[in-house]
């Protein structure tokens, strides 16, 4: 990934042979990527690779030099974090928004078989990262969650997904940093869905999972 940002030209088509027995399930925070894949696991037989669980040992393993985001916000306060930052801020700098360690993703698929169909689900996958690696467009689907649908899936979880903000100084006012930053996300990646032509579900609070593991199913020819 680096060698493109910086302008260098990658062949992926070997890539894109090898990742032909993925599928990708990206998305907002709180759009019910997690529930999606679990059930269209189940249902499907897919192995499923949650690139949330990877995170930790993604972590440990980076460089500064690879991942200096990272390792600035491991640096910080939980305060600098989550409650002196405007949005905008925490967005443009959060390192899982900009694409740190999604070669790390790429290396851990490369180790299951390719006769094994894989649902690989996460925010890390955006969009621009992952068009190179499709050998075929519907492979890759994002969920949009409305700040609505977003509200409501925090409310139902009891906000304990979010435990960690008590560890601020003002849980409230982090809490809102977190959804402002969250929102602007998942606009972010509508317009560069839209741009790059991909395809993508705009979760409403009127749409349970059931019906988006529907729609990602139909989607991914399942």
């Amino acid at each position: 990934m680096r060698s493109e940002e910086r302008g260098a030209k990658v062949d992926f088509a070997p890539l894109r042979d090898r990742l032909r027995h993925i599928y990708w399930l990206g998305g907002g925070s709180c759009a019910g990527k997690s529930t999606v894949a679990h059930r269209l696991a189940d249902q499907y037989g897919l192995y499923l690779y949650a690139t949330d669980d990877a995170m930790a040992e993604h972590s440990r393993r980076s460089k500064p030099e690879d991942s200096p985001r990272l390792h600035e916000f491991i640096a910080m306060s939980m305060d600098e974090r989550w409650v002196n930052r405007s949005p905008a801020i925490m967005l443009e700098t959060f390192h899982w928004f900009r694409g740190e360690g999604f070669n790390m993703i790429i290396d851990d698929l490369l180790l299951i078989p390719a006769t094994v169909p894989v649902i690989v689900e996460g925010l890390r996958l955006l969009p621009h990262l992952v068009k190179p690696m499709l050998s075929a467009q519907n492979h890759a689907v994002w969920l949009l969650p409305s700040p609505e649908f977003r509200e409501a899936t925090l409310e139902r979880r009891g906000g304990r997904t979010w435990g960690f903000l008590a560890k601020t100084s003002d849980p409230e006012r982090a809490r809102q940093n977190v959804l402002d930053r969250d929102r602007m996300f998942t606009d972010r990646l509508r317009r560069e869905i839209n741009s790059l032509e991909l395809r993508a579900i705009e979760v409403q609070h009127t749409i349970d999972e059931d019906h988006s593991a529907r729609l990602v199913a139909e989607i991914f020819g399942l």
